[in-house]
């Protein structure tokens, strides 16, 4: 098991530093064959990892080596497989391993084909090394992997401004976030003197109620911790204020766009609340700002993605609040059923952003839905295939999504109906944000493939449907987004009030109570299980997403088939909401001012005063400057006559005796 475990993880690396640093002479077959090759027998070993060990429940600890050890610090090189690992290891590897076959298809004209394959491979190995992380150094590793390789990925073609200009956003961006996750896990070590997930759960109960100092003041050492880690999540998940680069990101190709958004990167942030939610447990300040964090992050992606045009920047947004909804799920305490929303979303999101690969190859590399129209029995395929992904994400049963989000507006609900207004709040914000989902999803089908053609005769004659080297991945996709919510609800009990799947890898403190010697009963801990609660809240509620989805898709047919013009005369009399979602909420603009403008400043002060005229001036370049003039004073002593060499010599000589005999004396 522990030779099983080790391959699945280290066999992309290898594959990455094979194909990496053989760039120049293997062959694209070669490259393709040997990454594609080794995420795919990963995949097959996840699915056995996944039966031992979320099936089974036999949890894996897998120790490498000694890593880093210095005084008392040390941390050891481990791989953890418990329950919580185990499904993001089959949503990892599946997704990476379709996403490396639909490359072969998708990227089989780019010049950089062996290039492209290595940083795949590096990425996913990145993610896997994060979700087996059995300590925060090890998951540090992992995340800024992953942000590397990110980097790498959106500015693969590196010719391209826009490319390059992305790919710097999402660098800085998330290391933003990293600082504040930085500064988290030095905190634990400060309260925990360890950096071990086993060590850190086992003493947090006992760590309650700490205070620790913070900028000269006092504060509350989990809630401290968990805000620090919490804006780590902020920044790899892509939550308001630091969601920026996440629409970017779509410069990139665009398997790169799914990989990043469906299962590994942007998920990353979920992994570690759910992986810390034996502290997150003990500050409800924590997870209210995580609540109220996520909620808005869902309702602001969602106003955004219905003023879009680009068919993959429609997406992003949409993945930027879906993971809203996980958030708010975990802020409620519901983290099963935000992990379970992560897994079914990997599959739809990455169905869906695979497809719109497969429309934007058919149109010739078109990727405005305004420029579409029409093509629904040209590329009938890709079509169904995208239809799946909408009726998945809006929520419709039997489809995964159906089951996933129904679970965390339930759990939202049930929290609010306790007293929480946070989960109140978000409940109200999630079903807003369902309405606007369906919405914009419709908006994106109708648009792309429905009504008149809107392309040139050029593009439509030459439109076809994608190879099977594509096609084969969407249909592989489609079958986790039909599937993957009914067989985590029923079969997984991955929303179950007992959290028995999870095996103790996800923590939910409910209400518990003690019974004193004279009999009665008294509540220590009056926070509710709220997934028990979720199986209990009025019917209404259970069928809210399905109306709401219904009213959407109404809607979007009013605008966009029915009426066509209908969108244009709300937009125009709606004009300055429509303007102001249209360009994000101006977050970018107002960064700019805030953040890019003064930093612009800042450095051109510092070339000018200390470039130009301290060490130009005055430094290195001002030394060399003054030894080139004394050179060229003295060189002119440099005649070419030998009686002036002799005259200086003899000059010399006369001033070394008179010194000489100056001395003696």
């Amino acid at each position: 098991m522990e030779f099983i475990i080790q391959l699945l993880v280290f066999l992309p690396l290898l594959a990455a530093i094979v194909v990496g640093l053989s760039t120049q002479s293997i062959d694209q077959i070669k490259a393709e064959v040997i990454t594609s090759g080794s995420l795919i027998i990963s995949a097959i070993l996840s699915a056995f990892v996944f039966y031992k060990v979320g099936i089974q429940g036999q949890t894996q600890i897998v120790e490498m080596a000694d890593w880093i050890t210095s005084g008392t610090f040390s941390a050891k090189w481990t791989l953890r497989v418990d329950a919580l690992t185990a499904v993001m290891l089959v949503v990892v590897t599946w997704v990476s391993a379709l996403v490396h076959v639909y490359s072969i298809g998708y990227m089989h004209h780019d010049k950089h084909v062996p290039r492209f394959m290595a940083y795949l491979s590096l990425f996913t190995f990145f993610m896997l090394m994060l979700v087996t992380s059995d300590n925060l150094i090890q998951l540090f590793l992992g995340w800024e992997g992953v942000g590397l390789c990110s980097y790498l990925l959106i500015g693969f073609w590196y010719t391209k401004p826009s490319a390059n200009a992305a790919a710097i956003k999402a660098f800085l961006v998330n290391r933003v976030g990293d600082f504040g996750f930085a500064l988290g896990i030095f905190a634990v070590y400060l309260m925990f003197d360890s950096v071990q997930f086993s060590v850190i759960f086992a003493k947090a109960t006992e760590i309650n109620g700490a205070t620790v100092e913070f900028l000269g003041e006092q504060y509350d050492a989990i809630t401290l911790i968990c805000l620090l880690l919490f804006v780590g999540a902020m920044g790899k998940s892509a939550q308001l204020g630091l969601h920026t680069w996440l629409p970017d990101a779509m410069e990139g190709p665009t398997p790169v766009s799914a990989l990043i958004h469906a299962a590994t990167m942007v998920t990353a942030g979920v992994f570690m609340v759910a992986r810390c939610s034996p502290l997150f447990e003990l500050s409800q300040v924590a997870l209210n700002v995580v609540t109220f964090v996520g909620a808005a992050t869902c309702f602001f992606a969602a106003t955004v993605a219905i003023t879009q045009n680009d068919i993959k920047r429609v997406i992003a947004y949409s993945t930027c609040s879906q993971l809203g909804y996980m958030f708010f799920a975990c802020g409620v305490s519901a983290y099963s059923a935000g992990v379970f929303h992560l897994m079914t979303h990997g599959f739809f999101k990455a169905l869906l952003f695979l497809g719109a690969g497969s429309v934007i190859h058919a149109m010739s590399n078109e990727q405005d839905m305004r420029k579409m129209g029409g093509i629904y029995k040209k590329i009938p395929l890709t079509y169904a295939m995208m239809l799946i992904g909408t009726l998945a994400i809006v929520g419709v049963p039997p489809f995964a999504g159906y089951f996933s989000k129904d679970a965390i507006l339930e759990s939202a609900y049930a929290a609010g109906h306790a007293g929480n207004w946070f989960g109140e709040f978000a409940f109200w914000v999630g079903i807003t944000a369902a309405t606007l989902t369906s919405f914009y999803s419709w908006r994106l089908i109708f648009l792309t493939f429905h009504g008149k053609p809107r392309a040139s005769e050029k593009t439509m004659e030459r439109i076809h449907e994608s190879p099977k080297v594509m096609t084969i991945p969407l249909i592989i996709l489609a079958i986790g987004a039909i599937f993957a919510g009914f067989i985590g609800y029923k079969s997984l009990h991955m929303v179950d009030s007992d959290l028995e799947f999870w095996n103790g890898s996800i923590v939910m403190l409910a209400e518990q109570g003690v019974d004193n010697p004279d009999g009665t009963s008294e509540i220590v801990s009056s926070k509710i299980n709220v997934l028990e609660e979720a199986h209990h809240v009025p019917e209404w509620v259970k069928r809210s997403p399905l109306v709401v989805g219904l009213i959407g898709f109404i809607f979007a047919y009013l605008c966009y088939i029915k009426l066509p013009g209908l969108a244009g005369v709300i937009a125009y009399f709606l004009k300055p909401i429509y303007i102001f979602l249209y360009n994000k909420w101006y977050f970018d603009e107002l960064y700019d001012l805030l953040f890019v403008r003064p930093a612009k400043r800042i450095g051109l002060i510092l070339w000018n005063i200390g470039d130009v005229i301290i060490i130009d001036g005055f430094g290195p370049n001002g030394i060399a400057t003054l030894v080139k003039a004394i050179s060229i004073r003295v060189s002119k002593f440099q005649s070419g006559y030998v009686y002036h060499y002799a005259f200086v010599m003899l000059i010399g000589l006369v001033g070394i005796i008179s010194w000489y005999i100056y001395a003696r004396v």
